[in-house]
Formats: C-alpha cells, sequence, structure tokens
C-alpha cells in the first residue's frame, strides 16, 4: 500500500485541491502542518523551497498542480481519455493565469503584503474575475453534465468549486450572474465526500 503525507502551513490555499481529492477518492493520508515559525529552517529541505509537498512513499513531489494531477490520475478522476486529461489540464492552467492575475487583491486581502483592498478590489479582481469565469461559464454551459469535462468528475472541478466557495464567503456579489459556475460550485460541493470533508476540515483563515 501506497502511504502519503502532505506537507504544508495550516490554511486551506494551495493544498485544498489535494486534501479534497484525497476525501473524494476516500483515500487515506497523513498530514504534516508547519508552522510559520518553523518553516525557515525545513524551507531548504523541499524540492523548491515551497510548500505543499507530498511524500509518496517518502519521495517528495513539490508544486501543487503536479501534485493534484499525479493524485488525479492515481485515483481515475483526470479524465477519461488523453483529450479530456488534455481539457481539463487546459481549464486548470487557464484557472492558474486567473489567480496570477489577481494575486495583488488576494495577497493584500489576506494581510500577506500591503494593498488598498478595496481599490484592488475595483482595479485587479472584478475586471480579472468577470474575464476568467466568462470562459468557465461558457465551458460550463456547453456541458450538458454540469462539469468542466465529459460526464464525470474530475480534479478542476473540486480546483473551481472551491475556490468560488471563497469567492462567495467574501463577495457574492462579482460571481452572483454567473449562474452556471454558481450551480456547479453547489453541484460538486453537495457530493457526500465532499460535502464531509468540508464540514470536517481545520477552521483556516484561507
Amino acid at each position: 500500500m501506497v502511504h502519503y503525507k502532505l506537507i504544508y502551513f495550516p490554511l486551506r490555499a494551495r493544498a485544498e485541491i489535494a486534501r479534497q481529492i484525497f476525501a473524494y477518492a476516500g483515500k487515506d493520508y497523513n498530514e504534516e502542518i508547519i508552522t510559520f515559525e518553523k518553516w525557515p529552517a525545513l524551507k531548504n529541505s523541499t524540492p523548491f523551497g515551497q510548500l505543499p509537498v507530498l511524500e509518496v512513499d517518502g519521495k517528495p513531489l513539490g508544486q501543487s498542480y503536479a501534485i493534484a494531477r499525479y493524485l488525479a490520475k492515481e485515483f481515475g478522476i483526470a479524465g477519461k481519455n488523453e483529450i479530456e486529461e488534455a481539457e481539463v489540464d487546459a481549464i486548470a492552467d487557464q484557472f492558474k493565469d486567473y489567480l496570477n492575475d489577481v494575486v495583488p487583491y488576494l495577497t493584500a486581502l489576506s494581510g500577506l503584503k500591503p494593498g488598498d483592498v478595496n481599490q484592488l478590489r475595483t482595479d485587479v479582481f472584478v475586471p480579472n474575475f468577470k474575464k476568467h469565469f466568462a470562459f468557465f461559464e461558457n465551458i460550463l454551459s456547453s456541458n450538458p453534465s454540469g462539469l468542466f469535462v465529459g460526464n464525470d468528475l474530475t480534479w478542476v472541478d473540486l480546483l473551481i468549486s472551491q475556490h468560488v466557495q471563497e469567492v462567495l464567503e467574501r463577495d457574492l456579489a462579482v460571481v452572483e450572474e454567473f449562474k452556471k459556475v454558481l450551480a456547479h460550485r453547489k453541484k460538486v460541493q453537495s457530493l457526500d465526500r465532499i460535502k464531509q470533508h468540508i464540514a470536517r476540515r481545520p477552521e483556516y483563515p484561507f
């Protein structure tokens, strides 16, 4: 039996997609929480000087999307064939582009960096959210399953539905026009194992 250990800070953030993949697949794993005080001493021992890291039988794997893709393939939620896998990866990469575009707002909102949150919401977050989520709305509109790719859940469904939930908790106005995106979030987070995971996960700030 393969032994998995997920290593991350006391946050949802970049490790939550791996946690939800484990939850959906019903697979056991250990998690090591690294406090911010301990992190500087451990940073150079990680593959890329950052977290999360997934240890697979002791072998470390870095980068959250690489971890998610690996786990999704292991547990059968990466896409049913090569073209579906490519479609999933394309949507995930587009979502990463969106996150890169809104980093100034998200870091100010979370208190990680200084910034005028209200101004950044207006100038950075809202226009980029609307731009990128228009793409996601169109993709969902073209798929009768209500999912992003094919007829079965893939890891990108978990990835984006979690972010939409985070936005709903803070900023309903920006997302309410995207009806398919909202329905998708509800569909995915109503799945029994995901619903149970969300109910029992720690109350991290983000």
